[in-house]
């Protein structure tokens, strides 16, 4: 029998963007060529994922980022990989990992239009447990003041999340997939090993208005505000069924497709959330949006928080718009 998929056209992702530049007049290759760089990167980053526990890339170095995590042998490599193939590209003139303290400047020229902020493997502390781990990005547009000789880097980069211009993720699972939107739909592309490029396999992706999962860690309930608990509850008397991988791209990839709720709520520890506004919480909550889901950091649209450092925290909460109007009544006045 012959596989339906075989009968398809093949659209690989740089055909489908070339596409879409169409919509938008005055808009060359450049940008095609800057996702290239993502693609790429994202390519090699794969590739050591499946042979993690092959090759001596497993475990902790000993060092510690910004952030004051443990950093992993294949966090390095790939943020390595992401700087490397995104700063040969012209048109990018700063970027910003989880992984370095200050964003990295490449260029001042007007013709570097981009900034490109990202978490290059996000749940990597999963990793050698075989858990779905996974890239994140966002691309914004550099103001005209941080692209002058002496300009302030950080002007490009610390701008609310609805100007983002693009952002996506790459789950590296059981199969790997790139999901991305310039604001017009969200579109994914499993990378097809036999060809060696993300073909288009989800267009179009709509969250589901009401689902049926609920994602949060339970074992820190008692440190969260108490309207979550309430909010916890009324969700299992609904017969929802929990649902928790721990790496953001993994929890969020199963809440885009199946619907539900996300909650990574502030605790009394971290009375600002934990996530990464600029590099994890922006470009998850553009994807949920134009998904026709929606975001917010519990009081606040996400994406019209305005950021003060490229590092960052906010508490996270996203997902179909059922549960996010029932998550809205839990609220405190």
């Amino acid at each position: 029998m012959t596989d339906s998929m075989d009968q398809r056209p093949i659209i690989t992702v740089q055909q489908y963007i070339l596409r879409e530049q169409q919509n938008f007049p005055g808009v060359s290759g450049e940008f095609s060529w800057l996702l290239s760089g993502i693609t790429l990167a994202t390519k090699m980053i794969q590739a050591k994922v499946r042979r993690a526990g092959l090759s001596d890339i497993l475990g902790a170095e000993a060092t510690v980022n910004v952030q004051g995590e443990v950093q992993q042998r294949l966090d390095l490599y790939a943020n390595s990989a992401l700087l490397h193939c995104l700063g040969v590209r012209d048109s990018v003139g700063v970027l910003a990992s989880e992984e370095n303290d200050k964003p990295i400047v490449l260029r001042a020229s007007a013709g570097a239009k981009y900034a490109i902020v990202f978490d290059p493997l996000d749940g990597s502390s999963n990793i050698d447990v075989n858990v779905s781990v996974g890239t994140i990005f966002s691309i914004l547009r550099r103001t005209e003041a941080s692209m002058v000789e002496g300009g302030d880097p950080l002007e490009g980069l610390l701008q609310p999340g609805y100007k983002q211009i693009a952002a996506g993720y790459v789950v590296y699972g059981s199969s790997t997939i790139l999901v991305y939107t310039t604001g017009r739909g969200v579109h994914g592309f499993t990378l097809d090993p036999s060809v060696g490029a993300y073909v288009l396999s989800h267009e179009h992706i709509r969250m589901p208005e009401k689902g049926k999962y609920y994602s949060i860690n339970e074992a820190y309930r008692d440190t969260f505000p108490g309207h979550y608990g309430q909010y916890i509850d009324s969700l299992r008397q609904q017969k929802y069924a929990s649902r928790y991988v721990g790496s953001l791209v993994a929890d969020f990839h199963r809440t885009l497709l199946k619907g539900g709720v996300f909650l990574y709520p502030p605790t009394t520890d971290h009375p600002h959330g934990k996530l990464r506004l600029l590099y994890e919480a922006n470009p998850v909550a553009f994807i949920a949006e134009q998904a026709g889901g929606s975001a917010t950091n519990g009081t606040t649209r996400i994406l019209d928080v305005q950021p003060d450092s490229i590092h960052q925290r906010t508490p996270l909460i996203l997902g179909s718009q059922y549960e996010m109007s029932q998550f809205a009544k839990f609220q405190p006045k």
